[in-house]
């Protein structure tokens, strides 16, 4: 199948410092030459993140950009995988990417999340933070040692193999993707382990990994994920994996 567009799903919740940066970024990132629709998903943000959003869509429509932009503002916050499942059902490409808003993740690794798709006729893919030699910020040790000990819990009862379940950058087939939002239940960093458990639940869907970089943010720098979320995701991944849906 011929691919022409990528949707670029970004949940944002009071990211006034980096929205703007962002959104230059990955309206300028190369994507193999395929036109980009751009989802916004503001979360309920208190500060000048929705301003601020507003105004840079105002801005690619004066530039006449090949860039179709769409944002969703909620009134009240649910958490990632709510805006998450808002902004899938609103997309239109022929893949979806999640970006996160802070840039822990690089618009620079958007050509080697894609080229699987245009090489290897794939339905997902993952990008791992653990098996790339590209740049790495050094942080935090029960994080890593977390995202090591949940991705393995997963692979138990997934029967994957993956090395990163709980990456922020993951790409879909459009019509895959749009199929399965409809029955997402998780509404904050659950999403990770339920996404993975439906996709393991689909016969002979080809999923892949690449490597990329990582550049994490500290507390201060306004990192929201907490251990709270990381003992919820132990849940979740025996819910969506063991339990009836």
């Amino acid at each position: 199948m011929k691919l022409n567009k990528i949707s670029i799903v970004i949940p944002i919740y009071n990211e006034e410092n980096y929205i703007v940066k962002t959104l230059e970024i990955v309206a300028s990132s190369d994507t193999f030459g395929l036109d980009k629709e751009i989802i916004i998903v503001d979360d309920g943000s208190t500060d000048r993140t929705k301003t601020q959003s507003s105004k840079f869509k105002d801005k690619i429509k004066r530039k006449n950009l090949k860039i179709k932009f769409i944002t969703i503002f909620k009134k009240k916050n649910e958490g990632k995988g709510a805006a998450l499942k808002e902004g899938f059902l609103k997309s239109t490409g022929d893949l979806v990417l999640v970006q996160d808003a802070d840039l822990e993740y690089s618009p620079q690794d958007y050509p080697k999340l894609i080229e699987p798709f245009l090489t290897s006729g794939v339905d997902v893919v993952y990008g791992s933070r653990f098996i790339s030699a590209r740049p790495h910020r050094v942080l935090y040790f029960w994080h890593n040692f977390a995202n090591n000990f949940l991705t393995q819990f997963s692979n138990m009862l997934t029967n994957l193999n993956l090395t990163d379940m709980e990456t922020g950058y993951k790409v879909f087939r459009g019509n895959l993707i749009r199929k399965i939002a409809p029955h997402l239940k998780s509404k904050r960093f659950g999403f990770e382990p339920e996404i993975t458990a439906r996709l393991a639940k689909i016969k002979n869907l080809k999923i892949y990994e690449v490597g990329i970089s990582y550049a994490g943010r500290t507390y201060e720098e306004g990192k929201k994920i907490g251990w709270q979320d990381g003992l919820f995701a132990i849940w979740e991944i025996i819910r969506f994996n063991l339990l009836p849906d």
